[in-house]
C-alpha cells in the first residue's frame, strides 16, 4: 500500500522543522537511502533520505514550509504496481512504521475469533502501530499504546512492550503536565504572549517569529536556570606568562599556516584540568552521576539566531595546534548550520568566552547535563602588587565557573578552577 513519508526528527531536540528544498518530485523513482529532501532542524541544515524504495506519489508540502512538525507527513511513497489512485482510493502506511509481513503482524490466539482493537491513536493523533495481540493486551490492562516505545520492526509495539509497560508504575495524569512545552502549559504561555501583546499594542514595533533555534534556545536555558542549582566561582588570571608563550610559539608555527589563539589555551587548561580533578569531569544524569574518563569540552559559538555548542572530543589528547584546526573548522561549520548533531551533543563542561567583544566578566548559564561552564572574559591591564610588593602593571582575565551543585561541591570546584589557572599562568606545562 502507499507508504506516508513523515517529517523526521534529525536532531534529540527537534520538535518541528522547515522542508528547505526537495531534491525529488512527483513520479521519481527511488531507493533506500537516496536523499530526497533538505530540512533545516533547530540546528542545522540536513539531507533527509528515503528509507524504502518506491516512486514519489505525491509531495504533501511545498518547498520552503516552516513549522512543520515531526512526525507530520510530507510525501506519499508508491510500491511497485500502484499509482496514484491508491493515493486517494486505498489506507496508507507509514514509512518509519512500515507494515510487516502478515505473518509477523498476526499472532495467534487461544479464541481466533477475537476482533481486533482498533487502531491507536498517539495524544497528537498520529497512528501508533502495533501488532493486534498488543493492542488486545494493551485494552486489557487499559494501557495507552501513544505512550509505549515500541520495539519491533520499524517501531512496531508488539506484546513484550506492552507487558514490560504493564510492570512499570504508570506516570501521573499531573506529571505528564508538568513537562515543559506540555499541551497543559499552551493556555498559560498564550495568555501570556496575549497579556505583552495588549501592553504594546500602542507602540510602534516589530514582532519578530521564533525560528527552531531560538525556540530551543530558550527552552534549555529556561530548564537550565529553574532546574540547576547554580553556583558560581570567580578568579583573576595572570596572562602575561602565555602572551608571550603564545608571540614565541606562533612565530615558530609561522611557516606552517598556524596561529593559536588565547581561547586555543583555554580549551587546552580546561581538557588539562578536567584530568588533574576527574572528580569533576561529570554529568548529572537524573538518578545518577556520570564521570567520564576523556576530556570533551564543548565550546560555544555564537551564531545568527542563536548559538552552537560544538564538543571537542579527547581534548586532552591533542595538541594546540591541532585544537586550533578543529576549532576553527566547527566555529565556521556552525555558522553556516553544517554540524552534524554528534558533533555538538555530549561532552561534560562548556567554555563560553566574550573577552573578544570586550565583555570583563559574566556569569554563564550551564547546558544540561554538564556539569559546568567557564566564563572568560576580556584580558584587561590593570595595576597589580608583585611579589615584591611593588606596584606593577599585568593582563588580567577574570572568569567565572558555573557549577551544577547537584555534580560538583564548592570544594571540588575550587580545585577545578585552581587546575584551570594554574594551566593558564604556567602555559609551558600544557604541553608536558
Amino acid at each position: 500500500m502507499p507508504i506516508e513519508i513523515l517529517m523526521p526528527a534529525l536532531s534529540p531536540t527537534m520538535e518541528e522543522g522547515t522542508l528547505a528544498k526537495w531534491l525529488v518530485k512527483e513520479g521519481d523513482a527511488v531507493a533506500s537511502g537516496d536523499v530526497i529532501a533538505e530540512i533545516e532542524t533547530d540546528k542545522a541544515t540536513m539531507e533527509f533520505e528515503a528509507v524504502d524504495e518506491g516512486t514519489i506519489g505525491r509531495l504533501l508540502v511545498a518547498e520552503g514550509t516552516a513549522e512543520v512538525k515531526v512526525n507530520t507527513p510530507i510525501a506519499v511513497l508508491l510500491e511497485e504496481g500502484e499509482s496514484a489512485k491508491d493515493i486517494t482510493d486505498g489506507p496508507v502506511a507509514t514509512a518509519p512504521q512500515a507494515q510487516a509481513t502478515a505473518a509477523a503482524e498476526a499472532a495467534p490466539t487461544s479464541g481466533g475469533s477475537e476482533k481486533a482493537a482498533p487502531p491507536a491513536q498517539a495524544k497528537d493523533g498520529a497512528r501508533v502501530f502495533a501488532s493486534p495481540l498488543a493492542r488486545r493486551l494493551a485494552e486489557q490492562k487499559g494501557l495507552d499504546l501513544g505512550q509505549i516505545t515500541g520495539s519491533g520492526p520499524r517501531g512496531r509495539i508488539v506484546k513484550a512492550d506492552v507487558e514490560a509497560a504493564a510492570a512499570q508504575p504508570q506516570p501521573a495524569a499531573a506529571a505528564a503536565s508538568a513537562v515543559p512545552g506540555s499541551s497543559a502549559q499552551a493556555p498559560q504561555i498564550a495568555a501570556n504572549a496575549d497579556a505583552v501583546l495588549k501592553t504594546y499594542a500602542d507602540r510602534p514595533h516589530t514582532e519578530i517569529a521564533l525560528d527552531g533555534m531560538r525556540r530551543t534556545v530558550a527552552a534549555r536555558l529556561t530548564e537550565a536556570k529553574q532546574t540547576i542549582p547554580h553556583f558560581y566561582l570567580r578568579r583573576d588570571i595572570r596572562l602575561d606568562a602565555l602572551l608571550a608563550f603564545r608571540t614565541q610559539i606562533n612565530a615558530q608555527l609561522a611557516p606552517r599556516g598556524v596561529k593559536l589563539s588565547v581561547n586555543d589555551f583555554i580549551i587546552k587548561a580546561c581538557a588539562h584540568a578536567l584530568q588533574q580533578v576527574p572528580a569533576a569531569n561529570a554529568v548529572w544524569a537524573g538518578d545518577r552521576i556520570l564521570q567520564l574518563t576523556p576530556s570533551d569540552v564543548a565550546v560555544a559559538v555564537a551564531v545568527d539566531g542563536g548559538l552552537y555548542t560544538p564538543v571537542l572530543k579527547d581534548a586532552h589528547q591533542k595538541s594546540l595546534s591541532a585544537l586550533s584546526a578543529e576549532m576553527k573548522d566547527l566555529a565556521t561549520r556552525a555558522r553556516d548550520r553544517k554540524l552534524a548533531p554528534h558533533e555538538y551533543q555530549g561532552g561534560s563542561f562548556a567554555i563560553s568566552n566574550l573577552g573578544m567583544f570586550g565583555v570583563e566578566n559574566f556569569d554563564a548559564v550551564i547546558n544540561p547535563p554538564h556539569g559546568a561552564i567557564l566564563a572568560v572574559g576580556a584580558g584587561i591591564k590593570k595595576p597589580v602588587v608583585s611579589e615584591a610588593d611593588q606596584i606593577t602593571v599585568a593582563t588580567i582575565m577574570s572568569v567565572t565557573l558555573s557549577v551544577d551543585h547537584r555534580v560538583i561541591d564548592g570544594a571540588l570546584g575550587a580545585d577545578l578552577l585552581k587546575a584551570i589557572v594554574d594551566g593558564l599562568e604556567n602555559p609551558l606545562a600544557l604541553l608536558a
